[in-house]
């Protein structure tokens, strides 16, 4: 445990971990390339970089968050996780860069994953979407039963959390996958515009993995820099809602302002920068932004207060 005039850093020893190949070959690049790529992450400059005088910091630390309990390792390393689920196209495009140098973290293993359109989350499919939303699995119950949560419980107020861990009921993997960021700390998914459950707002949650290795077998070693999520202003959820299969979710629905994981802190805690047609969501949504990470820290989840401080040292 180090101190630093901001509070203390917990820096833990390396773990290891391995990323298993399946269903294939890794699929090709999709999404922005990269002169878009740089042009889309110009509106950034503003908002991310920090207003402290300081030479110790070029870029805002992006919030750290709970990891939840539907985090599952050893996801596919793939940049396309649709599968067959239905929703609003989404290209999510992640640059990931050393909070206190500016420089790219080049080589990271980023994982993402989120609930469907309907609130479920693959692998956790008998556990249903909070009592709304599609027709729950044969067999699981139709209402949630009093006092047991199905969401993410808070604990410590935003950016805070816990709630533990849950065991897998299935083997599905849909809306889940891992990649690599290139040389300039880039890594880009397709996917489809998440859905809400019960006690949360509408998210992506997201890992970034460092000084680790990449072989044919996936990504071995190494350690999580940060764990955070990613979020939706509410005009785009708005707009979802009104579109198939959206609209057939019947979850009451908890807003960005009443989320209790959001930081509140805009695009520092998550929030995306959203491109898309206003009057025809439909055909598809394109997101951004700029994860300004302590490669040197590690940050598996945030079950305590993390550091404010965008150094290890």
């Amino acid at each position: 445990m180090t101190e630093t005039p901001e509070g203390p850093v917990n820096k833990r020893d390396l773990t290891r971990r391995k990323v298993v190949v399946t269903g294939g070959a890794a699929i090709a690049a999709v999404g922005v390339g990269g002169g878009l790529a740089v042009n889309a992450f110009a509106d950034e400059a503003a908002s991310g970089a920090s207003s402290s005088s300081s030479s110790e910091t070029c870029y805002t630390l992006t919030s750290e968050t709970t990891e939840g309990p539907y985090y599952i390792d050893a996801d596919k390393i793939r940049q396309d996780i649709t599968e067959d689920e239905e929703g609003i196209p989404l290209t999510l495009t992640l640059k990931v860069i050393d909070a206190e140098t500016c420089k790219p973290v080049k080589n990271a293993a980023v994982d993402i994953w989120h609930c469907s359109a309907l609130g479920i989350y693959s692998g956790y499919e008998a556990m249903g979407s909070g009592g709304g939303g599609g027709t729950p699995p044969t067999g699981a119950p139709t209402d949630v039963p009093s006092g047991t949560p199905t969401g993410e419980p808070p604990t410590g107020g935003p950016g805070g959390g816990g709630g533990g861990h849950a065991e897998p009921t299935d083997d599905e993997r849909y809306l889940r996958g891992t990649w690599r960021t290139d040389k300039h700390g880039y890594v880009t998914f397709r996917t489809v515009f998440p859905g809400w459950y019960q006690g949360r707002c509408v998210h992506i949650h997201v890992k970034v993995h460092v000084d680790g290795t990449w072989t044919d077998a996936g990504y071995e070693g190494g350690h999580t820099c940060h764990t955070g999520q990613l979020f939706f202003d509410e005009e785009s959820v708005l707009a979802s809602a009104a579109v198939a299969p959206y609209s057939t979710n019947t979850t009451t629905r908890t807003t960005l302002d009443e989320d209790t994981i959001y930081p509140d802190n805009g695009h520092t805690g998550g929030l995306l920068y959203l491109k898309y047609n206003k009057r025809h969501i439909e055909k598809g949504v394109r997101a951004h932004l700029t994860l300004g990470v302590a490669p040197d820290e590690t940050n598996d989840s945030t079950d305590t207060p993390p550091s404010a401080s965008a150094s290890a040292g």
